[in-house]
């Protein structure tokens, strides 16, 4: 899926730097470890860092469910760090667990941002995901994927090949 979004962006004129956060370098599979949030919040900003030196312009963030959950929480730290955001698969809570809302930095977080969710996602359902974005101050969109859950529909062979495509198009018309 990142790869289908990068290669849209790319073709579209982007510049375009997909990383893998420390955590993910360390241990190629799992969810991330205990304790190495702000590792990984520290390689999201030398990414942009390293984006700055290759390109002039606006800067964007992305980042799929928990990286998407720490570029949201570095730029309720650091607001003025990137233009926007590109967000997929939020985990607004873990699986089952709907009142463990992981929220409580929305109400800094002053960078526009698109939002992709899946309605079968059990990490947030679409009317949970509606309500927790009105706690952020900016401007946010949401797009939402019918009948698909986490992966965006990129599980195994199953690929979304429309997804990469109406993401570009959502984005360019919240980011003109």
């Amino acid at each position: 899926m990142l790869i289908a979004f990068a290669n849209a962006f790319a073709e579209a004129g982007f510049n375009v730097l997909r990383c893998d956060l420390p955590y993910r370098q360390r241990r190629p599979y799992g969810p991330p470890g205990p304790g190495g949030a702000a590792r990984d919040r520290a390689g999201l900003k030398h990414a942009v860092g390293a984006m700055r030196k290759l390109t002039e312009g606006r800067v964007f963030l992305g980042g799929h469910s928990y990286g998407g959950r720490q570029a949201t929480m570095l730029c309720a730290d650091e607001p003025l760090l990137v233009n926007g955001l590109l967000l997929s698969s939020y985990p607004l809570h873990p699986p089952g667990k709907p009142t463990q809302l992981r929220v409580e930095h929305f109400h800094r977080l002053n960078v526009p941002g698109l939002f992709v969710q899946g309605t079968r996602d059990a990490f947030a359902a679409i009317d949970e995901i509606t309500s927790a974005l009105r706690l952020i101050p900016a401007k946010t969109e949401l797009l939402v994927v019918e009948g698909v859950g986490h992966d965006l529909g990129f599980r195994a062979k199953a690929k979304n090949s429309d997804l990469a495509g109406n993401v570009l198009a959502k984005f360019l018309a919240l980011f003109p």
